[in-house]
């Protein structure tokens, strides 16, 4: 088991996902001997993109707002996000009872803006290129007397994402490799804590799209990095520094991050509507994408993969796939 030092462990994710339970789903797990035969493993595909709101990112919120003081639900929350934790904290509100403020950036796809809004959460929209969405979140909720939700770097965020990692593992039984998209942090380090903490010898291996390696340079150096704001089709990955609790949990447990192209990205994504008939979002398909590029040397016989999302509207979808 993890050691018992971090800040998020195993009884916390089990804990979590008794508190999600009644609320979020328990998404399926996808297999396909195309696939398999393609890339010569065994690989199960945890479809987040089927979850309430289209992401893993409601484990999280609806966890950590779930554990707020009833003083602190009638003051309500906020949280800062491109997209999926925005949705996710909205939707969570909603269902808790209180009331959502949401710090997006301005060129946040219209899609997560309306679903966000659609929820019930007010939008206040940003620069992500010139202005510090985590100086703005945190000066909004001091304003306004708000509990900040943030979109991975918190105890009961990590630990709500690690639910993903763990109901497949529970289905599938012990994985070899765990493939999972790297943006902040959260999702990886849940479920990082998750895979080793039931399986100790399943490595962890993060996926950035390339230009936002902010977490493999990171773990290369031993302390975190910052890189440019990336720009990548991406946007859920789009971030330029490890959260400071994320890198702390991966930095011990995540045995290397591999690195795709947003060409990769794209063919990802028609393969998995092609040949497996479902949509990934761009963040979502970059663990797929991993597999099919050949990034992951001396691939064993049993690969699990978080797939983190889908929502993505027609429109684009149909951008990408048809550029």
């Amino acid at each position: 088991m993890p050691g018992a030092d971090l800040p998020v462990t195993l009884d916390d994710i089990r804990a979590a996902a008794a508190r999600i339970g009644g609320f979020v789903h328990r998404t399926p797990v996808l297999t396909s001997r195309t696939l398999d035969a393609l890339v010569g493993a065994e690989v199960f595909i945890k479809c987040e993109n089927l979850q309430r709101m289209g992401a893993f990112k409601i484990r999280g919120a609806y966890n950590a707002i779930a554990r707020l003081a009833p003083e602190e639900l009638a003051k309500g929350v906020a949280a800062f996000s491109s997209g999926n934790h925005a949705q996710a904290t909205a939707l969570a509100a909603r269902e808790l009872g209180t009331s959502a403020v949401i710090l997006m950036p301005e060129d946040a796809p219209r899609s997560k803006m309306a679903a966000t809004a659609g929820y019930g959460a007010e939008i206040v929209t940003y620069d992500r290129y010139t202005e510090d969405r985590v100086a703005l979140g945190t000066a909004l909720a001091e304003e306004r007397g708000l509990t900040l939700i943030p979109p991975y770097d918190h105890p009961d965020v990590i630990a709500g994402q690690g639910t993903a990692a763990l109901e497949l593992i529970e289905e599938t039984g012990p994985l070899d490799v765990l493939l999972v998209p790297v943006g902040g942090g959260g999702l990886i380090a849940g479920s990082a804590v998750a895979a080793k903490g039931m399986h100790r010898d399943t490595k962890v291996i993060g996926v950035e799209p390339e230009g936002s390696d902010d977490t493999k340079r990171s773990l290369e150096s031993g302390t975190r990095v910052t890189v440019p704001v990336p720009r990548t089709v991406a946007d859920g990955q789009a971030v330029s520094v490890p959260g400071e609790l994320t890198f702390a949990v991966n930095r011990h447990l995540v045995d290397s991050v591999a690195l795709v192209g947003d060409a990769e990205v794209i063919d990802a994504m028609r393969f998995a509507f092609d040949r497996l008939k479902t949509v990934f979002e761009p963040s979502g398909a970059t663990g797929l994408a991993a597999l099919l590029a050949g990034r992951v040397d001396n691939l064993p016989p049993r690969v699990g993969v978080i797939a983190s999302g889908g929502n993505i509207d027609a429109r684009r979808f149909t951008e990408l796939l048809g550029g």
